[in-house]
């Protein structure tokens, strides 16, 4: 259990058995062994290995690792990742909700988008999406974005799904040999 700002004890959050969102023209769903070459198509990219810890190159033997370990974390109550959608069918990308220990009423959300379906709001929409969902039906009082300096389109999303730069000092942090400075932003 965790206090939330100005209340006693709060009740531990925990998420719902089966998460299909829809809003802002979009629908999240959960992965399924039938999106495994689409992962590939989304996550086998050279932005997408830049900027996340995926691994690269990411073909189906890393598909299938990273929807176990997906499931893994969704059952222990870490994690829900879901494929970003139009109708419920083909992927576009990916958004996650994340929390560091299950129960606690803060988490991070995570997104990445496809190459073909950058630059048309879909990873801000996401967002926005997993936002609601977190706040309202999971109950996270405190959601953050945690951004490495440099990525000025994961910048223009924060922005766009309303999240704001905070004021905490820079996080220190390698990923794949490179060196990072993650900033915290928050959703106000």
């Amino acid at each position: 259990m965790s206090r939330a700002e100005g209340d006693q004890v709060g009740v531990p959050v925990v998420f719902p058995a089966e998460v299909r969102l829809a809003g802002h023209g979009l629908v999240l769903r959960e992965w399924d062994d039938g999106d495994l070459a689409a992962m590939v198509g989304l996550f086998d990219d050279p932005e997408v290995a830049y900027w996340t810890p995926l691994v690269s190159p990411f073909d189906l033997d890393a598909a299938r690792v990273y929807l176990k370990r997906a499931r893994e974390r969704r059952a222990a109550g870490l994690r829900v990742q879901l494929a970003i959608t139009v109708d419920g069918g083909e992927p576009m990308g990916e958004v996650l909700l994340m929390r560091a220990e299950a129960g606690l009423d803060v988490a991070e959300v995570g997104y990445m988008v496809g190459a073909a379906y950058r630059g048309r709001g879909v990873a801000a929409r996401a967002v926005r999406v997993m936002t609601d969902f977190a706040r309202e039906r999971v109950g996270i009082i405190r959601l953050l974005l945690e951004i490495e300096s440099g990525n000025a389109a994961s910048v223009a999303v924060a922005r766009a799904a309303g999240y704001r730069l905070t004021d905490a000092p820079p996080i220190p942090a390698e990923e794949k040999g490179r060196p990072l400075a993650l900033r915290t932003w928050e959703y106000l």
